[in-house]
Protein backbone atom coordinates (compact mmCIF):
# COMPACT_ATOMS: atom_id res chain seq x y z
CA UNK A 1 0.00 0.00 0.00
CA UNK A 2 1.39 3.52 -1.17
CA UNK A 3 0.72 6.59 1.07
CA UNK A 4 0.53 10.04 -0.94
CA UNK A 5 0.20 12.67 0.39
CA UNK A 6 -0.42 16.34 -0.72
CA UNK A 7 -0.08 19.98 1.19
CA UNK A 8 -2.41 22.54 0.43
CA UNK A 9 -0.54 25.67 0.30
CA UNK A 10 -3.74 28.02 -0.04
CA UNK A 11 -4.09 31.60 -1.49
CA UNK A 12 -0.09 32.17 -3.40
CA UNK A 13 1.68 34.20 -5.77
CA UNK A 14 3.09 31.33 -8.29
CA UNK A 15 5.36 33.88 -10.14
CA UNK A 16 6.63 34.46 -6.04
CA UNK A 17 9.60 32.34 -5.15
CA UNK A 18 9.63 32.76 -1.81
CA UNK A 19 5.89 32.36 -0.94
CA UNK A 20 5.48 29.56 -4.03
CA UNK A 21 8.53 28.37 -5.44
CA UNK A 22 10.77 27.96 -2.45
CA UNK A 23 8.16 26.36 -0.51
CA UNK A 24 7.50 23.62 -3.97
CA UNK A 25 11.01 23.05 -4.03
CA UNK A 26 11.35 21.73 -0.47
CA UNK A 27 7.94 19.71 -1.08
CA UNK A 28 9.80 18.06 -3.60
CA UNK A 29 13.14 17.27 -2.18
CA UNK A 30 10.55 15.78 0.30
CA UNK A 31 8.60 13.52 -1.81
CA UNK A 32 5.38 14.89 -1.01
CA UNK A 33 2.94 14.02 -4.26
CA UNK A 34 1.72 17.15 -4.55
CA UNK A 35 1.32 20.95 -3.63
CA UNK A 36 -2.50 21.78 -3.78
CA UNK A 37 -4.14 25.42 -4.59
CA UNK A 38 -7.74 26.42 -4.06
CA UNK A 39 -10.28 25.97 -6.93
CA UNK A 40 -10.60 29.96 -6.25
CA UNK A 41 -11.89 31.08 -9.57
CA UNK A 42 -12.08 35.14 -8.56
CA UNK A 43 -8.58 34.93 -7.22
CA UNK A 44 -5.08 35.40 -8.84
CA UNK A 45 -4.18 32.11 -8.61
CA UNK A 46 -3.66 29.58 -11.63
CA UNK A 47 -6.62 26.75 -12.26
CA UNK A 48 -6.17 23.74 -9.97
CA UNK A 49 -6.27 21.27 -13.11
CA UNK A 50 -3.35 23.67 -14.50
CA UNK A 51 -1.29 24.49 -11.30
CA UNK A 52 -2.18 21.58 -9.09
CA UNK A 53 -4.47 22.03 -6.53
CA UNK A 54 -8.00 20.68 -5.72
CA UNK A 55 -10.61 21.12 -8.26
CA UNK A 56 -14.58 21.39 -7.29
CA UNK A 57 -15.94 18.93 -9.48
CA UNK A 58 -19.64 19.76 -9.30
CA UNK A 59 -20.50 22.29 -11.91
CA UNK A 60 -17.54 21.54 -14.43
CA UNK A 61 -18.07 19.23 -17.41
CA UNK A 62 -16.44 16.22 -16.28
CA UNK A 63 -16.00 15.90 -20.19
CA UNK A 64 -14.23 19.04 -20.28
CA UNK A 65 -12.57 18.18 -17.48
CA UNK A 66 -11.05 14.59 -18.71
CA UNK A 67 -10.05 16.44 -21.38
CA UNK A 68 -7.85 18.62 -19.20
CA UNK A 69 -6.51 15.73 -17.51
CA UNK A 70 -5.43 14.08 -20.53
CA UNK A 71 -4.08 16.78 -22.04
CA UNK A 72 -1.83 17.55 -18.94
CA UNK A 73 -1.27 13.57 -18.17
CA UNK A 74 0.43 13.81 -21.79
CA UNK A 75 2.67 16.86 -21.73
CA UNK A 76 3.71 15.89 -18.05
CA UNK A 77 3.67 11.97 -16.96
CA UNK A 78 3.61 11.09 -13.74
CA UNK A 79 2.78 14.13 -12.31
CA UNK A 80 -0.56 14.69 -12.55
CA UNK A 81 -2.80 14.03 -9.14
CA UNK A 82 -6.23 15.08 -9.80
CA UNK A 83 -8.30 16.20 -6.42
CA UNK A 84 -11.66 16.87 -6.39
CA UNK A 85 -13.57 18.59 -3.90
CA UNK A 86 -17.42 18.79 -3.40
CA UNK A 87 -17.85 22.30 -2.57
CA UNK A 88 -16.75 25.84 -3.41
CA UNK A 89 -14.58 27.65 -0.52
CA UNK A 90 -16.65 30.44 -1.01
CA UNK A 91 -20.70 31.25 -1.48
CA UNK A 92 -20.08 33.55 -4.05
CA UNK A 93 -18.63 31.52 -6.44
CA UNK A 94 -20.87 28.55 -6.00
CA UNK A 95 -23.44 30.95 -8.45
CA UNK A 96 -20.67 30.41 -11.35
CA UNK A 97 -20.70 26.98 -11.32
CA UNK A 98 -24.56 25.93 -11.56
CA UNK A 99 -24.97 22.10 -11.13
CA UNK A 100 -27.81 19.86 -12.72
CA UNK A 101 -29.03 18.50 -9.25
CA UNK A 102 -28.10 18.36 -5.89
CA UNK A 103 -24.78 18.50 -5.42
CA UNK A 104 -23.95 14.92 -3.93
CA UNK A 105 -25.29 12.79 -6.30
CA UNK A 106 -23.61 14.56 -9.02
CA UNK A 107 -20.58 14.64 -7.67
CA UNK A 108 -21.19 10.87 -7.50
CA UNK A 109 -21.90 10.56 -11.15
CA UNK A 110 -18.86 12.54 -12.11
CA UNK A 111 -15.95 10.93 -11.45
CA UNK A 112 -17.43 8.11 -13.10
CA UNK A 113 -17.42 10.05 -16.39
CA UNK A 114 -14.06 11.32 -16.06
CA UNK A 115 -12.78 7.73 -15.38
CA UNK A 116 -14.97 6.11 -17.86
CA UNK A 117 -13.26 8.69 -20.47
CA UNK A 118 -9.89 8.41 -19.18
CA UNK A 119 -9.43 5.12 -19.69
CA UNK A 120 -11.80 3.77 -22.56
CA UNK A 121 -12.87 4.75 -25.86
CA UNK A 122 -16.26 5.32 -27.53
CA UNK A 123 -17.72 5.63 -24.64
CA UNK A 124 -21.27 6.15 -24.36
CA UNK A 125 -22.76 6.77 -20.39
CA UNK A 126 -26.14 7.62 -19.42
CA UNK A 127 -26.95 9.07 -16.11
CA UNK A 128 -29.15 10.84 -13.92
CA UNK A 129 -27.28 13.66 -14.38
CA UNK A 130 -24.58 13.28 -17.44
CA UNK A 131 -25.32 11.97 -20.74
CA UNK A 132 -22.44 10.72 -23.13
CA UNK A 133 -23.34 9.27 -26.87
CA UNK A 134 -19.97 7.73 -28.35
CA UNK A 135 -17.38 10.25 -27.05
CA UNK A 136 -13.51 9.69 -27.00
CA UNK A 137 -10.84 11.94 -25.62
CA UNK A 138 -7.54 11.99 -26.10
CA UNK A 139 -4.88 11.62 -25.90
CA UNK A 140 -5.76 8.65 -22.97
CA UNK A 141 -3.02 8.54 -20.11
CA UNK A 142 -0.60 5.62 -20.27
CA UNK A 143 -1.55 5.08 -17.10
CA UNK A 144 -4.35 5.00 -14.87
CA UNK A 145 -4.68 8.47 -12.77
CA UNK A 146 -5.45 8.55 -9.32
CA UNK A 147 -8.72 10.34 -8.72
CA UNK A 148 -9.11 11.81 -5.10
CA UNK A 149 -12.22 12.89 -3.40
CA UNK A 150 -12.79 15.04 -0.31
CA UNK A 151 -15.06 17.52 1.17
CA UNK A 152 -17.68 17.67 3.14
CA UNK A 153 -21.19 19.33 3.58
CA UNK A 154 -24.76 18.28 4.38
CA UNK A 155 -25.12 14.89 3.49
Amino acid sequence: MKLRIGVGLGPRDPADPVTFGDPVVRMEQLGVDSPWLPDALGADLPDPLVGSGVTVLPGRNPVVVAKELATLAALAPGRILPVFDVRHATARERPLFPIPGPRGEVTDEAPTVVRLLLEGEDISFEGKYHTLDHVTIGPRPVRPLDLWLGGGGPR
